[in-house]
């Protein structure tokens, strides 16, 4: 198995953190980039790169190439920075449209420029995978920011995975309703059995940096079946 050295978003949440550990699991190198700060617990071959603000071009760059420092260089790029709020478009407000667009699409769309800058960016051969959401194909009540801002994300994806032509390759999953302590407590009358595992999120990205996934380029995978972890 090729290791690979891979740059993680939002990695302070319990998808990021699931990523990271799956990666780190299948024997690749880690640096975790978040607006949080860098946790005080230490987790082996992990590193952290805590308090930087991912919707800042500048401060995306500069994380970028603090993470290649780092590492020695980069291969992946994972963006899994993000948030969710639901709101009806009625009693919703601009400012939540443009805070979920901050960090949804432009956190994402920081970091992808970042990653594919020749010579600086991600290696040739390289992946980035995208964390889009199932809600971006089809909204229902109360998503309309939080879908259109991850439809945002879908159409960087296709778009950008065209324009580098295979050199870097760009694909996203599209989770639907993962399995969350978050989504748990929002809604508790609903089984979580019906929901996905955070974990079998997180090897489908495995997967798409994947030599394995070579061939594909440019998808949204949606990754929606209820998991039994």
């Amino acid at each position: 198995m090729t290791q690979q050295k891979v740059v993680i978003t939002g990695g302070a949440g319990v998808l990021g953190a699931a990523v990271a550990h799956a990666f780190r699991a299948a024997g690749h190198h880690v640096t975790v980039v978040d607006h949080a700060p860098a946790p005080a617990a230490v987790t082996e071959g992990v590193l952290h790169l805590g308090g930087v603000d991912l919707t800042d071009e500048a401060a995306a760059r500069t994380a970028f190439g603090q993470t290649k420092v780092a590492m020695g260089g980069a291969d992946v790029l994972v963006n899994v920075a993000g948030g969710f709020r639901w709101q009806t478009v009625a009693d919703g407000d601009p400012a939540a449209w443009e805070k979920l667009f901050a960090i949804n699409a432009r956190t994402c769309l920081n970091m992808c420029r970042a990653a594919i800058v020749p010579g600086g960016g991600l290696s040739d051969g390289g992946a980035i995978v995208n964390v889009g959401a199932a809600a971006a194909e089809k909204a229902g009540a109360g998503m309309g920011a939080y879908a259109a801002s991850k439809a945002a994300v879908a159409r960087l994806t296709e778009s950008l995975a065209a324009e580098l032509g295979g050199r870097i390759r760009v694909n996203a999953v599209l989770p639907l309703v993962m399995d969350t302590p978050q989504n748990r407590a929002d809604m508790p009358n609903i089984d979580p059995k019906t929901w996905t595992a955070t974990a079998a999120v997180a090897d489908a990205i495995v997967f798409l940096a994947s030599r394995a996934a070579r061939a594909i380029n440019g998808a949204l995978i949606p990754v929606t079946a209820p998991t039994a972890d």
